[in-house]
């Protein structure tokens, strides 16, 4: 009719597995994720460097995350192409 009470208990070893399964699925997703605000953050702050350095404002900062946003997305395709 039902399961047993052993079957629907809680199980501290079943819930690991399942955690540590989650983490190396989405492992790919999240390191690309980083990649990609990564790459955002050091280019947008190379162009802002930029501007500061030669008084180009805004111009250094807008290139530099345009930048970083292209080579972000790709690096994200990249990594989700490769998953399939």
């Amino acid at each position: 009719m039902g399961k047993s009470k052993k079957d629907r208990s809680f199980s501290l070893e079943d819930s690991a597995k399942s955690l540590q399964e989650n983490a190396q699925r989405s492992a790919s997703a999240a390191g690309a994720s980083y990649t990609l605000i990564g790459a955002i953050v050091v280019l947008g702050g190379l162009g802002y460097g930029f501007d500061l350095w030669r008084g180009t404002a805004p111009w250094g900062a807008f290139t530099g995350l345009l930048l970083g946003i292209v080579v972000g997305f790709y690096e994200l395709i990249k990594t989700m192409w490769k998953r399939d």
